[in-house]
């Protein structure tokens, strides 16, 4: 991983408790909003941001197989040994870019992006959705959640409206399936206020 990927600061020196907390909360509970939307397997799954390999590993134990991209080495490396799967392929890649994905030219039926966009600046976000965008398939979904609320210490992190990620999705021609705001899951987060958007996007098919 390169030292200055954007948003990752923090996340190494606190990968023991970010293990223990994420995995604490199951897939099918942090996602209970969009099990609704979710393809059958066999899918081509895309996870950005994959963190411990939590929604990775139960995307591989529901048929699908899934590429992970997660760009902080104490994570992903600690992942593969927790969630080992010949389901799952690990991948050490980063937005705004994600430039090893773009060279693999790979559809994906399901992109997955979980408590990440928050990490970028307006400037990279703006240039990240074309790329993540052009990851989809046609008829394929883009999920992605949006955090609200204080920024932990030594975190990089911004407020995020939804409506600025919607409407330059619909200019790349996706349409959105879902937009609901709720609270957050983690008592510790809940306590502090925190808050979170989700949001699903269709690709024409």
């Amino acid at each position: 991983m390169p030292p200055d990927v954007s948003g990752t600061e923090g996340y190494a020196a606190e990968a023991d408790s970010l293990f223990v907390r994420y995995e604490s909360i199951p897939s099918e509970q942090a996602h209970a909003a969009v099990l609704h939307l979710l393809p059958k397997a066999p899918a081509r799954v895309l996870d950005i941001g994959a963190g411990t390999g939590r929604d990775a590993a139960w995307f591989a134990s529901l048929g699908h197989r899934v590429v992970a991209v997660e760009p902080t080495d104490a994570l992903r490396l600690r992942a593969m040994q927790l969630h080992a799967s010949p389901a799952i392929t690990w991948i050490d890649d980063s937005l705004p870019e994600l430039a090893v994905l773009a060279s693999r030219a790979e559809p994906f039926d399901l992109v997955m992006m979980t408590a990440v966009f928050m990490h970028l600046d307006e400037p990279q976000r703006r240039r990240a959705l074309p790329n993540i965008a052009a990851r989809l398939a046609p008829g394929g979904l883009l999920i992605m959640t949006l955090r609200h609320g204080p920024v932990p210490p030594g975190r990089r992190m911004f407020e995020i409206d939804a409506e600025t990620v919607i409407a330059p999705a619909r200019q790349l021609g996706l349409s959105l399936e879902l937009n609901r705001h709720g609270s957050s899951l983690a008592a510790e987060n809940r306590a502090a206020g925190v808050t979170w958007t989700t949001l699903a996007f269709s690709r024409p098919g």
